[in-house]
């Protein structure tokens, strides 16, 4: 799981505090809440990885719920100096090899609408766009698009 300097690895408890401070960077107003995200990290059923330099301090998480045969990607999310190099790819390529791993045959995210380079992303993974869930992100008022990989098309 490594590439480049920086590397993959499952994420454990000890990295709340720089995956939390990620998500309220990238997130703003829409990001979880410390005690949603350790939930997250601790929960059952759930997948959590991590994107971390040579010094181990995480650039990046993507996190995957995964009961019987559908998945979800909670949420991905990369520090800006990051973005933009194929990490985001290699992030969701390894939320489906577990997906895989776990017999999912079908997974879901949902995307800001106005996020054409992570709805690019997920499109040329397979991802289909399957329905449009209006005002969902507040307080910015953006829809989001729910999309939808069935696992034999994945790319």
């Amino acid at each position: 799981m490594s590439g480049g300097d920086l590397s993959l690895r499952e994420a454990s408890p000890d990295d709340l505090d720089a995956i939390w401070s990620i998500e309220a960077g990238v997130f703003g107003a829409e990001a979880w809440s410390r005690e949603t995200m350790r939930s997250e990290l601790e929960g059952e059923y759930r997948h959590y990885i991590v994107l971390v330099d040579g010094a181990g301090a995480v650039r990046g998480y993507a996190g995957l719920l995964a009961v019987g045969d559908d998945g979800d990607v909670q949420t991905i999310a990369l520090s800006p100096e990051v973005r933009g190099e194929g990490h985001g790819r290699r992030l969701m390529d390894e939320l489906l090899d577990e997906a895989d791993r776990r017999g999912v045959t079908q997974v879901f995210l949902e995307v800001r609408a106005d996020n054409p380079p992570a709805r690019g992303l997920y499109a040329s993974l397979g991802f289909e766009e399957i329905a449009v869930r209006p005002h969902y992100y507040q307080p910015d008022d953006v829809d989001a698009v729910v999309m939808r990989l069935r696992m034999e098309e994945r790319r």
